[in-house]
């Protein structure tokens, strides 16, 4: 098998019959394909969409049925696992992201040999002033405190070979933050620019809520940065207390001065008291991903799986 293209799908019952028409168009018969769809709980008609697609194409077209709804790092994941091909995309169904740059990809992996991955990033988008400007201040701070480099922009629409695709599902954690992966397990990348469609059909499910907690999960989990900040926090107010106490106390005996005391207690005791909650709660965070990972809980539950071998 050449190429496989792996599509996590979420309520995309409008897109997905376009998705395999496009990409049989742009693929035809230059190389042998597989598309496996990963069905992660929608609430639509998308399962049926899908088996219909297997019917008419059953020789390649895969379908994994989720359970419930495991996240999209969870459908990523399924799919890497079933995809056979020599490279392997990762891309979405609404069409943002067009099956005809993943196959540029491929033709970049064929001529290019000393290179193992092509990932898109989005020069430019289409998203308001303060969207962008967030996703820019999340990209400097994890630069910033993180080990490994991650690009500007890059998504998660990218071409590997196999044996990037091996190294990212040997990593097994739980909380999972592909871009993180992608980065950590190093690989030589060449990134190219892209701009996104518009989706042909539904609407995005990536709310600035979602957004700041991804982009937390991120940090979370390829850095130890934030404690770091406990410890150096931490520090700086012993340090402080100390002179402030040095400064009182020479201000009571060498010059009799009363130092007001109500106000400064209450101030001093919210001031450290929040902190103290916001640093147990930094804590708490790596301890709940502990806690959790230690369940070795599986990624994801598939409910069905559909190919060509499992109806031989």
């Amino acid at each position: 098998m050449k190429w496989s293209l792996v599509v996590p799908c979420y309520n995309e019952e409008n897109n997905v019959r376009r998705f395999m028409e496009i990409c049989r168009e742009a693929i035809g018969d230059s190389m042998s394909y597989e598309v496996v769809f990963v069905n992660d709980g929608s609430r639509d008609n998308t399962w049926q969409k899908l088996k219909a697609l297997h019917e008419a194409y059953p020789q390649c077209v895969k379908l994994i049925n989720f359970a419930r709804n495991f996240g999209k790092e969870a459908a990523m994941y399924a799919g890497l696992q079933r995809a056979e091909g020599d490279y392997v995309t990762v891309i979405d169904a609404d069409l943002q992201q067009r099956p005809e740059i993943a196959l540029d990809m491929v033709r970049f992996l064929d001529a290019n040999p000393d290179y193992d991955c092509v990932a898109a990033y989005q020069d430019t988008r289409r998203e308001n002033k303060f969207i962008s400007l967030c996703k820019k201040m999340f990209y400097k701070l994890i630069n910033a405190a993180c080990e490994i480099d991650f690009k500007a922009g890059a998504s998660d629409f990218r071409t590997m070979r196999k044996t990037m695709v091996e190294a990212v599902l040997s990593m097994r954690e739980y909380h999972r933050f592909s871009k993180g992966i992608f980065a950590w397990v190093g690989f030589n990348t060449h990134y190219v620019p892209y701009v996104a469609d518009e989706r042909l059909s539904g609407k995005s499910t990536w709310s600035f809520k979602k957004l700041c907690k991804y982009a937390f999960d991120g940090i979370i989990s390829f850095t130890i940065f934030p404690l770091h900040i406990a410890t150096v926090v931490g520090t700086v107010m012993s340090i402080g207390a100390l002179l402030y106490g040095i400064v009182v106390l020479v201000q009571k005996l060498a010059f009799g001065i009363d130092v007001p005391g109500y106000t400064t207690i209450v101030l001093l005791i919210l001031l450290i008291g929040g902190l103290q909650m916001i640093m147990l709660g930094i804590i708490g965070e790596y301890i709940a991903r502990i806690y959790i990972q230690g369940k070795h809980r599986p990624v994801f539950v598939a409910k069905e799986y559909i190919d060509s071998k499992t109806e031989e």
